[in-house]
């Protein structure tokens, strides 16, 4: 009978409301009140107008020595190039891009469909990297139309011939991985294959005078696969990059053809030229040559100016700031283990 008296006393206790200070009472309620105005989940207040015009003052510090009509000028958006090399590829490549099994009819009306919207994205980003790039310059921005629409048409001229190098590095692959089942399953899922193909696409931009379409091009790919192409970078057929995670690859670097690169190899500048103000001197050759038929293994680091010769190999973590001979072998040096008995080694 004590313990059920025991358990009602409880009950009865956990029934009644919690008991407050005058002060937390206050300012509970004060809170509910203010929630209730506010609306559910409202944040502290900010003086956003202050914050907008620091922000403004902050980009005029960024910009500064920036011709003041370039920053009014439309940009070509990252978002759009990259939907409009989504449909290039599937233009290049219609059955692996979902249109399925058909006649050939079908697959060029596909493909004249798809590729027609493409283009016509792609010569309005073209225009505005043409007007920002008239109005930094304080050129005439007269007549861009016309000269987008003439690069878009030499672009797309070259498409065929893109195509074709296109194939021939996925054959390239196939005939160097000894883990490949079909061509087919390197164009689907060969991250090296799909940054030389943007790569591709992406130099065309470049040599034809939109080197900012390029970049952005050439960034999406980087983003995608780990593997770091500069747009002008100039390399020639049957190109095959294994696994690729980290390879970097510089604007002036010029690769021949049947050229195999590994992962994490690194063809860069060994230094930077600089004028007598101090800036950097942009465009000259700074990166290395490939010639035909080299293959680089795995974490080598080639910079500088300074030419492979036809045929040769450069195995793996090599650091290599020299010119080689056609038909070279150039190893690590072999690894020494020494003691210190009788004072050798100091």
């Amino acid at each position: 009978e004590l313990r059920h008296k025991l358990v009602k006393l409880r009950l009865f206790h956990r029934r009644l409301p919690a008991r407050e200070s005058p002060q937390t009472g206050d300012s509970n309620i004060k809170t509910k009140q203010s929630q209730k105005k506010m609306g559910h989940g409202a944040h502290v207040s900010v003086k956003i107008t202050g914050v907008v015009a620091a922000l403004r003052a902050t980009r005029g510090k960024s910009w500064n020595g920036v011709t003041p009509h370039a920053l009014s000028a439309e940009l070509p958006a990252p978002a759009i190039v990259g939907s409009i090399v989504v449909r290039l590829f599937a233009a290049l490549f219609p059955r692996h891009a979902g249109e399925g099994p058909g006649d050939e009819d079908s697959i060029d009306y596909f493909v004249g469909h798809t590729l027609s919207a493409a283009l016509k994205d792609i010569e309005e980003q073209i225009r505005r990297e043409l007007a920002f790039a008239a109005k930094l310059d304080n050129g005439d921005t007269s007549g861009l139309d016309q000269a987008a629409a003439n690069l878009v048409h030499e672009f797309a001229e070259e498409l065929p011939e893109t195509l074709d190098m296109l194939q021939s590095d996925i054959r390239a692959a196939y005939d160097g991985d000894p883990s490949a089942k079909s061509l087919d399953e390197i164009l689907l899922s060969y991250p090296g294959i799909k940054a030389v193909a943007y790569h591709r696409l992406a130099h065309a931009l470049y040599r034809l005078n939109a080197p900012m379409i390029a970049r952005i091009v050439a960034e999406l790919a980087h983003s995608s696969t780990g593997i770091d192409i500069h747009p002008g970078a100039q390399i020639g057929r049957s190109f095959f990059i294994d696994h690729g995670t980290g390879v970097v690859i510089g604007e002036t670097a010029v690769i021949g053809q049947r050229v195999r690169l590994y992962q994490a190899v690194t063809l860069g500048a060994k230094r930077f030229s600089v004028d007598d103000g101090g800036a950097l001197v942009k465009g000259i050759p700074r990166h290395p040559i490939v010639e035909d038929d080299v293959v680089i293994y795995a974490g080598a680091t080639i910079l500088g100016r300074v030419t492979i010769g036809r045929g040769s190999v450069i195995g793996g973590n090599v650091w290599l700031t020299r010119t080689v001979p056609p038909q070279s072998n150039i190893l690590q040096a072999h690894a020494r283990s020494e003691t210190f008995d009788s004072g050798a080694g100091i």
